[in-house]
């Protein structure tokens, strides 16, 4: 392989890489939320 397909193949690794912490963030965040409102439904104080 010539050094340009290397760099580009590491690129598109850590652009892929990238997209699927960004997706995990996401979902964590959605479950927090998920989380608190269930517990202000529930009555929990702050």
């Amino acid at each position: 392989m010539t050094q340009k397909s290397i760099a580009a193949l590491l690129l598109l690794t850590l652009l892929a890489a990238c997209n699927t912490i960004a997706g995990a963030g996401q979902d964590l965040s959605a479950a927090g939320h998920a989380v608190a409102n269930t517990a202000e439904k529930a009555g929990a104080s702050k």
